[in-house]
Order: structure tokens, then sequence, then C-alpha cells
């Protein structure tokens, strides 16, 4: 199996503001919405083959903001090939004034982390 996983779907404020969002930053993509009674999703399907949807229900309290100390998700991680690749995500990052951390140099490799309009860190990373 090469790649086990096949998509992420992460509940969000506003799936229109959040799907803007990631295709600013990872660039073009199929956009496929889908909606139920009280829910409605946009997935963004990568020429890369990185699949991510955003749900947003209507039940869900206005607002929140996604933190990686509740149970759950704590961060999604996207692989660079180079240390280079981070520095040009950090770049690009700095481009569309989305707020980032440092670019980190840390044991096991180097990473940069974004988060996205409900506060979900996304980190760019390349394994030593």
């Amino acid at each position: 199996m090469k790649n086990p996983i096949h998509h992420i779907t992460l509940t969000v404020n506003d799936a229109e503001v959040s799907a803007a969002w990631y295709l600013a930053l990872l660039g073009e993509a199929t956009v496929i919405h889908r909606a139920g009674p009280d829910w409605k999703r946009i997935r963004l399907n990568f020429p890369t083959g990185l699949v991510i949807g955003f749900t947003q229900h209507d039940a869900a309290p206005k607002n929140q903001t996604f933190s990686h100390l509740n149970v759950g998700l704590d961060h999604i991680g996207l692989a660079c090939e180079t240390k280079d690749e981070v520095f040009e995500w950090a770049a690009k990052i700095d481009e569309l004034e989305f707020e980032r951390g440092p670019i980190e140099d840390v044991p096991y490799g180097w990473v940069v982390t974004a988060r996205d309009p409900d506060n979900i860190p996304i980190e760019f990373f390349c394994a030593k």
C-alpha cells in the first residue's frame, strides 16, 4: 500500500473561506460541492493526489477556534522533498500574508507551520 490515507476532511466554521485559503496556498484543485440537510462540504482534489474536504455543520457552535489541545487532530503535515522546499513554502506563506511560525531545524527534519482560518496548523515538513 503506497499511501494508505485517501483524504482528510476538516470541520470548519465556513467551508467557502477555508477552501479559498487552501486554494490560495496550495494552488489549483478540482472543487466539488456536496450538501446534506444540515451540512455542506467542499472537497478539493489537488493534482498531486492530495484531497482535503471542509465540512460546515449548521448545528455546530459558531466561531469556534481549533485547539490542538483537544482530543483528535493535532496538525496536518504536508511532505516536502528538500529543505529548500520548506523555505519556498515559508516564502509563499509570507507572500500571501498568512500567519506562520519560524522555520525550524528539528532533530528529525525541517518544518514551517501556518494556521488556516480555523487555527488548524498546516505543517510543511522535510525529513532529514
